[in-house]
């Protein structure tokens, strides 16, 4: 997310002035442009699951940085020629620049969704309205809708919350600042300001973090991601392009290259090393991502910097001038053309075709829509269409056929429901399958039923043989075959349960009197939880004579870290036995619907002897 940034100032590849100000051109910086394809291809690689990037989200926090340092720069710039800013030319400059190709963008998707899954365009209504008024990252935040954590398809338009962060700055930041220059002219003051805004910021995405939970609150918040553009804007403030220039000793141009350098190492590394669902990014990492982006963009813009040369490399140059383009692309083509749930040959090459038609798109948006249009092709064809309207009826027809496919997406009922992540029909499918003949699995051990406590002659013996299970969808589909192998078993399944809600049905159980002695608990389908979260669980089932953790298969980006998790746990607590479920369905794709999470009866079958096989092993 689902997923993300704004390279807001783009330069074509031919070493242009395009970096230009609202009034005047300022000099082209090459460095920031591979900067930009470090960023959106880290963005990409995290888009396509792979795990040497489970970091790449952090692309995002590097353009907002950017974002923040150029916008300021710009207004800088002018605000030291004239002493004014013309505010309605630039927030036209920022309109010609970057909705011409969202617009393009949703008026595709529109037209995909009609042709190929009508069903689709109704609910994503007001995600589209949101889009296009720039406030998306809200409404996803206050319709619950998570960038990490999410079983339904996701909205092909999900990676556009970091447009609306970035559009919401640069509404509100133009006329701060020109109050800020009235009110403060002292440089000093106002970047310390600046940095105060961006330690409240910071301060309120550590508040309103909580650990184990689905961070997408703070995540998506502009309240808590503006750190950021703050930081940018506070370099801008400090070091203005204009002011750059390549006299420096050649002792302070090594040290210069020797802290961008080792920025750019540290920046690489966290893209490979962090995760989404660590504490460490919402504790300080993004504020320390951002400084370090910092740094990074101070030595790509000075002009005598050895680093910026080599950054400004054609390759990468090429995708940073089309970085926007990319983003905006890429997300939609991962989205619409599917994916494959399995690390294999097809995985592989659909991801080669989905990554070719991006940049195919990215690169006909930049050159046939954001090119001409940022250069004035609506007031040309305007001045054309007004000297001979009869003759170039056809230039209109194109200018607003986009205007037309976007509205005619939004058309549907009133009553039709907001985009709501779907829950997937893979349970009802897999009971409706249980009528029929069942395959017969081969289990590592064909478990024996045990007998229901029920059955048993003597309490002492029915307490200890009381078998609880506490899960989400995936328990459900093996609900039939652990009470067929486990008689007497008391299931406790909901669909998109999370661990952090497992304490609270333990407790409720025990309240009851029907929490057992053996445990069976499987979590982790539906997102990741920290290691706190687990052990006071498992701690609260200390009186329990056996607790059985099963770990997670999921095509997602948490299924390692949940894993992983539960593999420390098991270790560390006597009454734990962990099935391995992750190793014994690799490779079993028939045991899997195609979401490569649920189980037809094969795989419910299967799964739940390896259940029974462990509880049997303790009896």
């Amino acid at each position: 997310m689902k997923g993300n940034m704004n390279p807001s100032s783009i330069t074509d590849n031919r070493g242009r002035l395009a970096h230009k100000c609202l009034s005047g051109d300022r000099r082209y910086m090459p460095g920031l442009d591979g900067l930009r394809a470090l960023s959106v291809l880290a963005v990409i690689a995290y888009h396509f699951n792979f795990k040497w990037a489970s970091g790449g989200l952090l692309g995002v926090g590097i353009f907002f940085v950017l974002s923040g340092y150029l916008i300021t720069d710009q207004i800088v710039t002018q605000w030291k020629q004239n002493r004014r800013i013309d505010l309605r030319d630039f927030w036209i400059r920022r309109a010609r620049r970057l909705l011409p190709a969202m617009f393009a963008m949703l008026a595709f998707v529109a037209l995909w969704l009609a042709l190929f899954d009508s069903s689709r365009l109704q609910a994503l209504q007001g995600d589209i309205i949101s889009v296009a008024l720039y406030f998306h990252n809200w409404w996803l935040i206050f319709h619950d809708v998570s960038y990490f954590e999410s079983f339904g398809p996701p909205s092909p338009n999900g990676h556009l919350w970091s447009l609306a962060i970035e559009e919401q700055f640069y509404v509100i930041w133009p006329v701060i600042l020109i109050l800020l220059f009235r009110i403060v002219p002292q440089r000093g003051k106002i970047v310390l300001l600046l940095l105060a805004g961006a330690a409240v910021s910071a301060l309120a995405m550590g508040l309103i973090y909580e650990p184990g939970m689905d961070p997408s609150r703070v995540y998506y918040g502009t309240d808590t991601r503006v750190f950021a553009l703050l930081i940018g804007a506070a370099l801008a403030i400090v070091c203005p392009s204009q002011r750059m220039n390549g006299g420096i000793s050649r002792k302070f141009r090594n040290l210069f290259d020797l802290a961008g350098g080792g920025g750019l190492i540290i920046i690489i590394l966290m893209i490979g090393r962090t995760n989404e669902f660590g504490s460490f990014l919402y504790y300080g990492g993004f504020v320390f991502l951002s400084i370090i982006s910092a740094i990074v963009i101070a030595v790509l813009a000075h002009p005598a910097s050895r680093l910026a040369r080599l950054m400004a490399c054609k390759p990468l140059r090429w995708i940073g001038v089309r970085s926007y383009s990319l983003y905006i692309w890429h997300y939609p083509v991962i989205v619409l053309t599917g994916h494959s749930v399995e690390n294999d040959a097809w995985g592989s090459f659909l991801i080669l075709i989905q990554l070719g038609i991006s940049i195919l798109l990215a690169a006909l948006s930049w050159k046939y829509i954001e090119e001409p249009i940022r250069h004035g092709l609506f007031g040309n064809l305007w001045r054309k269409i007004s000297k001979k309207p009869r003759l170039k009826f056809h230039h209109l027809v194109v200018a607003i056929l986009p205007i037309v496919l976007l509205s005619s997406s939004c058309k549907s009922n009133a009553d039709s429901p907001v985009m709501v992540e779907p829950i997937p029909d893979a349970v009802i499918h897999n009971m409706e399958e249980h009528s029929g003949t069942a395959v017969q699995p081969e289990p590592p051990e064909t478990p024996e039923p045990i007998a229901s406590p029920n059955d048993q002659p003597n309490s002492e013996k029915e307490a200890n043989l009381g078998i609880t299970a506490i899960g989400d969808s995936v328990i459900l589909d093996a609900a039939p075959y652990l009470e067929k192998y486990l008689p007497g078993i008391v299931i406790d399944g909901k669909v998109g349960r999370q661990m952090f809600q497992a304490q609270e049905v333990v407790d409720n159980l025990k309240t009851n009197g029907k929490l057992g002695s053996r445990v069976i608990i499987e979590l982790g389908t539906n997102g990741s939880f920290n290691t706190k979260q687990l052990r006071e669980l498992l701690s609260s089932l200390g009186d329990a004579r056996q607790i059985v953790l099963v770990n997670t298969r999921v095509p997602r980006k948490w299924q390692d870290t949940v894993n992983s998790a539960l593999k420390e746990a098991a270790k560390d607590f006597h009454n734990v036995t962990l099935v391995d479920w992750y190793t014994s369905s690799e490779g079993k794709k028939s045991y899997f619907y195609d979401d490569g999470v649920h189980l037809k009866r094969e795989g419910a079958e299967f799964y739940a002897s390896l259940i029974a096989s462990a509880v049997q092993k303790e009896s």
